[in-house]
């Protein structure tokens, strides 16, 4: 039996990796044998084409191109690596960002030409494809907000995508609208801006009648 792919989308502060924990952790409690991955990244080398793309000082020159090439390279890795092997598996495996993002950030944030966008994806991901994608919207001013707490208890490194504009993180937000309008009934939108427990039930009377269909207690 294959197993479920959740894929978890938003803008920057928007509560992800907050979630897919406590959806992680709910999931084990029930039975389920669960493994949770980032993009990019979740893999050795992806983790280093994350470096490159996100943190490192020398990347200030990235074009676009290279940008979603980077990223494609780093999800093929991780599809074939972890996501695919764990699926056949009968596992279930939850995504902080999959596809959905390249989309957003490269297509509509980047301005790249779409088809072509989704024939690199295409080419990265072969047959694999989310069962169900959460996308969490919130205001860009709060994702601001957010993002300056989390500094102020923490420092964090350096992150080229948090350094873009207002205008840059609008069409990402638009990019957004227009695949969950596209796609319903695997993109779920959820407002992001309540609590934590808020969030966390919505996301579970989502996904409780999936997983009830692969064994796990709930």
């Amino acid at each position: 039996m294959r197993g479920l792919f959740i894929t978890f989308e938003g803008t920057e502060g928007s509560g992800k990796s907050t979630q897919i924990a406590l959806l992680a952790a709910r999931l084990r409690e029930a039975g389920t044998v669960v493994h949770t991955v980032r993009e990019p990244g979740g893999t050795p080398i992806g983790e280093e084409i994350r470096h490159t793309l996100k943190h490192s000082q020398d990347n200030a020159a990235m074009t676009a191109e290279a940008e979603l090439l980077l990223m494609n390279a780093s999800r093929a890795q991780l599809v074939r690596e972890v996501i695919r092997p764990a699926l056949q598996a009968g596992q279930t495996v939850l995504c902080d960002r999959f596809y959905d993002s390249t989309a957003a950030y490269q297509g509509y944030g980047r301005g790249l030409d779409l088809a072509t966008v989704r024939a690199i994806i295409d080419f990265a991901v072969g047959e694999v494809r989310p069962d169900l994608t959460l996308l969490l919207q919130i205001p860009h001013i709060l994702g601001e907000e957010r993002l300056r707490t989390r500094r102020s208890a923490i420092p964090l490194v350096r992150d080229r995508f948090e350094e873009a504009d207002a205008a840059f993180f609008e069409r990402v937000a638009k990019g957004y609208r227009a695949i969950a309008e596209a796609e319903p009934g695997r993109v779920r939108v959820l407002d992001g801006s309540g609590g934590v427990e808020e969030v966390r039930a919505a996301i579970w009377q989502l996904v409780r009648g999936m997983v009830s269909g692969i064994g796990a207690k709930v």
